[in-house]
């Protein structure tokens, strides 16, 4: 976490220092207009301590906090802690930047090609961006064994070609199955002898299908594979990068395990 914001903030001051500070032409605050020029997104405001403004913003999918000093010519780019640690940047940017984010996401994901894993009539449904090759992946498919076969869930596997020049061909063997959930099923049980044989010839068709899921992925400012989308306890999108932890599986999969 820690490294992806550096490197987020690096990013940022990198691209504000190749452009001079322009004033801009309405009310929004110099260094405010200066941002939104080097390609960030502004999606509210918030208050925060000490007389600054704080904008939720994003930057190439990536929730941004910024805060306005009270005279308006300074910004400054990055999370801001309390005396007890505490992130206060997280809730502005989840409710102003993440939810509506995560929200329009999971509507794409619904109209993206995927392949189900479980019961069609399973009351939770889980999307999840899926590497044929992926082997944070194929643990994820183990893990959600006791959901899947209770009948409590189900993932809808949207696959990309990411990892690996086999990664397209092996998504196209599955998609191109009489019965694509039994191809994804018998490629992961079959995994460590290296999952299911790569199409040799991939027809136009599904090179654009598995490319238009690549697309929505890197879209999303996401380039990590598993990563899931579930409904929280509140019945928000949320997003989950890697392979669940502990207590994530849980919130992940909406129950304890049968």
């Amino acid at each position: 976490m820690i490294k992806r914001l550096t490197y987020l903030v690096a990013a940022v001051f990198a691209l504000m220092a190749t452009t001079q500070v322009a004033m801009a032409d309405d009310d929004t605050p110099a260094p405010i207009h200066a941002l939104e020029q080097q390609g960030l997104t502004m999606h509210g405001t918030f208050a925060a301590p000490d007389g600054l403004t704080g904008y939720a913003a994003s930057y190439q999918g990536s929730p941004v906090a910024i805060y306005l000093t009270p005279n308006g010519k300074h910004a400054i780019v990055g999370t801001m802690i309390d005396g007890q640690g505490t992130d206060l940047s997280a809730k502005p940017l989840s409710r102003l930047v993440a939810n509506p984010s995560h929200q329009k996401a999971w509507q794409k994901l619904e109209n993206a090609t995927w392949v189900r894993d479980g019961d069609p009539n399973a009351p939770r449904t889980i999307y999840m961006f899926t590497d044929a090759n992926c082997p944070y992946c194929h643990k994820f498919w183990q893990a959600a064994r006791p959901w899947v076969k209770a009948g409590k869930v189900q993932i809808r596997h949207v696959l990309v070609g990411l990892l690996k020049p086999s990664s397209l061909p092996k998504a196209a063997s599955i998609l191109a199955a009489k019965n694509p959930s039994a191809a994804l099923a018998r490629s992961e049980r079959t995994y460590d002898d290296g999952g299911i044989e790569p199409m040799s010839n991939v027809p136009a068709g599904l090179v654009r299908k598995i490319g238009s899921n690549t697309d929505l992925m890197k879209s999303l400012g996401l380039f990590a594979t598993p990563t899931i989308f579930y409904r929280n306890a509140a019945g928000h999108v949320a997003v989950k990068q890697g392979l669940p932890q502990g207590n994530e599986m849980t919130a992940v999969m909406g129950t304890p395990k049968p």
